[in-house]
């Protein structure tokens, strides 16, 4: 693996951080009080700061330094994550954010952004007044220098506690990198536990040990207490611990810079100035005795690196109350069967289930292995039509081997789908950031909540669904939610909420973007229609037609252009791509109340289980998930309603009869409902209606094909198939032809152009 894959690898995993990060402040400012939630957010910020460190993004390094420093305020309570400081921190994330993908792809971000956030953050950290905002912003400061402690005079060969410092031995270090040390040197102490997870991960805690000693004059101990005698020893279990004297010239930041990598899999602590008395270990009746120290060789770490262990005490008691006299005083690094160093487990505390493993597949992969599923499923369809057209029987082997197929094409099929199927929350994370920007440009106070973050969906729609999901977040602040002053005036809570929801439902995905605003002004929706010549004065709309007026090319209703809304593009934009989605969007508002953006999305865009029908022979496929329930009418159910519509009586109800034959003009006349089938189908926005086709030939699951991408856009039709027998079948569009049937004629910007 060269340099530039483990790059990109560093930047993958920086979206993640960047998502835990946004998500853990979000948290955090809804009033969140767990410790581990800061924690979470200050590792996911150190994290792309060790990582952009190794690969020398200074810029990128220097902002998150100020940001880690200041959150480690926060998680040593030093700092409260007030409501002021967390709207600093959110814009502080999203200039990460900037930062990262201007790293990854060679862009640049603004100096003003990040020095101003610089020096907010850095006030607050300091505890000092926030900079005003014409005031120069101040530069990312460098770690602050802890005040020295007093010097410690040197110990003697053996001092009162008996303890002989170890001396360190860097023969394969060149002397540029040893650093001397004068009398103006600090002293810390140093505790090093490491974690199995550590040594997992390819790090080692002689080579960080190694890495210390270039800051100055060490003296160390490796602690043996916590090793048990040969049999219960866990070969990967962490028994060792270090304690380490350090003078120095560095602050204490240099030194928790040398542990930065591994701070997360070790228990580290620093204090200042020397602690000779823990140098000192007491013997198996608490009183303290001389300890034979074993020198480190670290000449060796090229070849056979070694470890140094404490030998016992003069008169140290018998094994069986000492068992960690059963290591030998050179111990071979190598043999982590011994020394590994992962963390001792005791009987009575569960082991911590491990996290699930996971690869990381390029996309193409996945949509190839798609492809040759769909492919699958067509041949399994053709040969399962072959068999019926050749054999009478319905028990012979080749059935029963058949119907085993057709259910290990299905389970692989299901299995493949799961694979490509993807949680909404990386697009909805997204669009906190959106709302931020959004109510910071309009002057408003605006409160994301989000639910249903982890249904999830195709990873093909979650891509396609992130534009059209911006256009509506942005039109819901700018247009649907009101300035603080009017909603006060209003009775409503100066901060406005926007909802943004997702959910299963009859086997698609639901979207909701709902609002507490001002609503939809019907008013002036219809006086702008009449103004650009889209309707006449004399137009008779619904409250739903006034609606569905501003996803019309070019309408605005926006008294002037600004940045963010005016130009009429946009909530047309938005129409297009969820219906090229095969989706559907409708409205729901009350004056004064809000507004309910709906979309409604399929889960996957590869396959579906539909219903094979006939209607002037013509064979489509009807989705499954649009019907309710078959029907057989009779003639006593079938009254007529104005001179072309029928109804059909179900129930003690009375559903609109939908020639399916006669909206796509396959047959000029209207067929006798008698004759044919009655499908129920509930439709987004249109209620129920009870499609006519001539039969029902069986249900099937179908690989989609585009018809845009393979012929043209069809009125009515959402894409094709291809069937056992090898012919072309097309996918009904039950949404475009209820519309049609409520008086609208089908035209193509109703199609579905729906993506296989």
């Amino acid at each position: 693996m060269d340099m530039n894959e483990i790059k990109e690898i560093f930047f993958q995993e920086c979206e993640e951080q960047l998502a835990e990060l946004e998500s853990g402040l979000l948290r955090l400012n809804d009033g969140d009080t767990d410790p581990e939630t800061v924690n979470a957010v200050f590792r996911a910020v150190h994290s792309i700061k060790g990582g952009a460190g190794a690969f020398g993004l200074d810029d990128l390094v220097s902002f998150a330094h100020v940001f880690e420093t200041t959150l480690d305020c926060v998680r040593s309570n030093k700092l409260e994550a007030s409501p002021d400081l967390l709207k600093v921190m959110l814009r502080s994330a999203d200039v990460l954010a900037d930062l990262t993908a201007a790293s990854r792809d060679g862009g640049t971000v603004e100096a003003s952004r990040t020095s101003g956030l610089v020096a907010e953050l850095e006030a607050y950290a300091k505890g000092q007044p926030l900079p005003s905002a014409s005031a120069p912003a101040a530069p990312a400061p460098k770690p602050e220098a802890v005040p020295e402690a007093p010097v410690a005079e040197a110990p003697a060969a053996t001092d009162d506690s008996g303890f002989q410092p170890v001396p360190f031995s860097f023969d394969s270090i060149d002397g540029d990198d040893e650093l001397a040390i004068n009398a103006a040197a600090s002293v810390f102490t140093v505790r090093f536990k490491p974690r199995s997870d550590l040594y997992a991960k390819g790090n080692e805690a002689v080579l960080i040990l190694r890495e210390l000693a270039k800051l100055g004059d060490l003296q160390v101990r490796c602690e043996t207490d916590d090793l048990p005698s040969l049999d219960l020893l866990d070969p990967e279990g962490a028994y060792f611990s270090w304690l380490i004297r350090v003078e120095t010239e560095s602050d204490e930041e240099a030194i928790r810079q040398v542990f930065e990598f591994v701070e997360w899999d070790s228990t580290v602590e620093i204090t200042a100035g020397a602690d000779e008395e823990a140098f000192a270990a007491p013997d198996a009746m608490g009183e303290e005795q001389p300890m034979a120290a074993v020198p480190f060789d670290l000449s060796l770490l090229e070849d056979e690196p070694v470890v140094a262990t404490e030998t016992a005490a003069p008169e140290a008691a018998p094994a069986a109350q000492e068992p960690a006299q059963l290591a030998p005083a050179n111990m071979p690094l190598a043999a982590k069967a011994i020394a590994a160093e992962a963390e001792k487990k005791e009987a009575a505390v569960p082991a911590v289930p491990a996290a699930p493993q996971t690869i990381r597949v390029d996309l193409d992969r996945v949509d190839r292995l798609i492809n040759l599923v769909g492919e699958l499923v067509i041949n399994q369809a053709m040969l399962a039509q072959s068999v019926v057209e050749n054999e009478s029987g319905g028990s012979s082997a080749v059935n029963l081997g058949l119907e085993e197929l057709q259910q290990l094409t299905r389970e692989i099929q299901d299995s493949v789908m799961a694979i490509r199927a993807q949680p909404v929350k990386p697009v909805f994370q997204r669009m906190g950031r959106i709302v931020r920007e959004i109510a910071d440009m309009t002057g408003k106070s605006v409160k994301l909540v989000t639910e249903g973050e982890n249904t999830e969906v195709d990873k093909t729609v979650i891509d396609k669904i992130a534009e059209p999901l911006t256009h509506m977040i942005r039109n819901a602040v700018d247009h649907g939610l009101e300035g603080p002053e009017k909603r006060t005036e209003l009775g409503k809570n100066p901060e406005g909420i926007l909802k943004l929801s997702a959910k299963h439902r009859s086997g698609r995905i639901v979207i909701e973007i709902a609002d507490d605003g001002a609503g939809i002004n019907r008013e002036r929706v219809k006086a702008k229609a009449i103004e650009n010549g889209l309707i006449t004065p004399e137009s008779n709309l619904s409250d739903e037609d006034i609606d569905n007026l501003i996803f019309h090319p070019g309408f605005s209703t926006a008294d002037k252009i600004s940045d963010i809304s005016g130009r009429g593009v946009g909530m047309d934009v938005v129409k297009r791509s969820i219906q090229a989605l095969g989706g559907r969007i409708s409205i729901t508002s009350k004056p004064g109340k809000g507004s309910v953006f709906t979309m409604s999305l399929p889960l996957t865009l590869a396959v579906l289980d539909g219903m094979v029908v006939t209607v002037a022979d013509q064979t489509l496929v009807v989705p499954l998930t649009a019907i309710v329930e078959t029907l057989q009418p009779e003639k006593s159910d079938i009254h007529s309603f104005g001179p072309s519509q029928r109804l059909i009586a179900i129930r003690d109800t009375f559903c609109p009869l939908v020639d399916v034959g006669n909206i796509l003009n396959f047959r000029a006349d209207l067929a006798n409902p008698v004759d044919g089938v009655a499908l129920l189908v509930e439709s987004e926005g249109g209620g129920q209606r009870a499609l006519m086709v001539d039969a029902i030939q069986g249900q099937r699951q179908v690989v989609i094909k585009s018809l845009e991408a393979n012929y043209t856009n069809v009125p009515g039709i959402a894409a094709a198939t291809i069937l056992g027998d090898g012919r072309v079948a097309l996918i009904l569009d039950v949404d475009a032809v209820v519309t049609a049937s409520r008086g609208q004629p089908l035209s193509p910007d109703m199609m579905l152009a729906a993506t296989g």
